[in-house]
């Protein structure tokens, strides 16, 4: 595959950073933090926050 294992570490945590970024601004516009959310509710929005990256 010819990958540089550096590079694709950092590509997938500025991928990780990103979702993760984006599903604390999910939670919080539900008026709610992460750590009031079950596993459940952060699972639901991590991946509509994946499905819409991929559509992008």
């Amino acid at each position: 595959m010819h990958l540089d294992p550096e590079n694709a570490l950092e590509k997938t945590n500025k991928k990780f950073i990103e979702r993760f970024t984006l599903m604390e601004h999910a939670a919080l516009s539900k008026g709610k933090t992460l750590s009031e959310m079950n596993l459940e509710e952060m699972d639901t929005i991590w991946e509509s926050i994946k499905k819409q990256k991929l559509q992008d």
